[in-house]
């Protein structure tokens, strides 16, 4: 596999890539605090034979890491001392940055002619799942990692689109960021609206740890 850095619809991308052309193009958005340099190891020690591009979310946060929407630090910690959080109902400001991720899923679909197929984890996974319902691109499944809803009410005008969209949800029991409840509730909005969820629960906390790469691998490999 061969990695290289690009710009793609102004987002810094680490692509990661075969030696020929692949059969899959994964497009894979990280979570809060953290970047894309975080994951895309895995996709070289995932063997499949597809292309990975890991955008770098735009704004920078406080200790370094990055974000893909404007975050109160102080209010996030201060939410954090009471527990796992269940986000449904909150509303944040992504529409500029939902609106270039579109512009970015679409040149990878232009380029390569098939839908790609959309992940993220946490907030990463957030965004990919308002991006699919908001801005209706093309995707081939979803797969979303210790992520939660937001902003349910206005999803969930749009979640008939998600009927027969193959998705991959995982979520940690004793998950210290995001509630494992608010990980169930996202597996039965996807549920409920008609997706084919494949769901993961594992003994683990705010992570992807290597058993459930092993199960998303094994999901990807069902799509063919």
């Amino acid at each position: 596999m061969r990695e290289h850095r690009v710009t793609l619809a102004g987002f810094e991308t680490i692509v990661v890539e075969p030696a020929t052309r692949s059969a899959t193009d994964i497009i894979v958005l990280h979570g809060y605090s953290t970047s894309a340099a975080a994951l895309s190891p895995f996709a070289h020690s995932l063997g499949l034979d597809a292309t990975f591009y890991f955008p770098h979310a735009p704004l920078p946060t406080l200790d370094g890491g990055r974000t893909w929407w404007p975050v109160d630090h102080e209010q996030r910690t201060r939410a954090l001392a009471l527990g796992p959080r269940d986000l449904t109902h909150t509303c944040p400001d992504r529409e500029p940055v939902r609106r270039r991720m579109f512009e970015l899923v679409s040149e990878i679909e232009r380029r390569e002619a098939r839908p790609p197929i959309l992940c993220g984890f946490s907030q990463g996974g957030m965004l990919a799942l308002d991006l699919f319902l908001m801005e209706q691109p093309q995707l081939e499944a979803l797969a979303l990692f210790s992520s939660c809803l937001i902003d349910r009410a206005r999803l969930q005008s749009r979640a008939s689109r998600l009927e027969g969209l193959p998705t991959f949800v995982s979520h940690g029991l004793h998950d210290s960021d995001l509630a494992f409840d608010a990980g169930c509730h996202l597996r039965e909005f996807l549920a409920g609206a008609g997706a084919k969820v494949s769901w993961v629960e594992f003994d683990g906390g705010h992570e992807i740890p290597l058993p459930v790469w092993r199960q998303f691998k094994q999901f990807l490999r069902g799509l063919h």
